[in-house]
């Protein structure tokens, strides 16, 4: 089966729908599939329900659907680096379902894996834990978090073969690999596309079962805050 497709928006061709719910890998703005993100605006597709750690940053990532008021409702674990997201989200507009990081992360690979549940102790005794099914092992509460499926994935990886076998580099591996399990359909971008079979195998982070389509583009790299020292 073809994956390599030319263009971010040819790769979604025929996949986005109004109120789908996407899942969207990186953290902060480390390892985002911008050019995936950008053509998501340029489609107009909107009460997006969209799972990523947090939402860019003001203008950048997925800010730029919240500007564009295509995102309905955000779940997340950070909100504390986009202006708009907590304007939004304090006025009513946005609706926000907080997740403890390590809990989001499992949520997105149970749902790769086919788990429907798990339960953690996590949140427990908070507003976490507020409508959820509680349950005692051992003599600890722990509560019930559902899996996440997502109907896409958009991710972002260094480097891929035309299989989709992916690499990533560094700190870009975080909310990656759980994100691109848990969607119906899997859409990566990369920096790089090697030839098959000249990846190996023990470096592979997330094997192309999971990948069903595959764009190569160019990457701006950016950083949330710098601080400097005076000169």
């Amino acid at each position: 089966m073809q994956k390599v497709y030319g263009s971010a928006a040819e790769a979604l061709d025929g996949v986005l729908f109004d109120g789908m719910t996407i899942a969207a890998g990186g953290f902060g703005l480390c390892g985002i599939p911008e050019l995936l993100i950008a053509a998501i605006r340029e489609n107009g597709v909107k009460d997006l329900t969209v799972a990523s750690n947090n939402c860019g940053v003001d203008g950048f990532g997925l800010g730029v659907l919240l500007d564009s008021r295509q995102i309905r409702k955000m779940m997340s674990s950070y909100v504390g680096e986009n202006a708009e997201f907590m304007r939004q989200y304090l006025s009513g507009e946005l609706e926000l379902e907080f997740n403890p990081q390590g809990t989001l992360a499992e949520r997105m690979r149970a749902g790769g894996t086919g788990i429907p549940g798990f339960y953690t102790r996590t949140g427990v005794g908070t507003v976490i834990a507020e409508g959820k099914e509680h349950k005692e092992f051992d003599g600890e509460t722990y509560v019930l978090e559902r899996a996440i499926v997502a109907d896409l994935s958009i991710v972002k990886a260094w480097k891929a073969d035309d299989t989709g076998n992916l690499v990533f580099r560094k700190t870009a591996r975080n909310f990656n690999p759980p994100a691109a399990m848990c969607g119906k359909i899997c859409v990566a971008e990369v920096e790089e596309i090697v030839p098959r079979g000249s990846l190996d195998p023990d470096h592979i982070h997330l094997p192309g079962i999971y990948v069903h389509r595959l764009i190569q583009g160019e990457h701006e790299k950016r950083i949330e805050q710098r601080t400097v020292r005076a000169a």
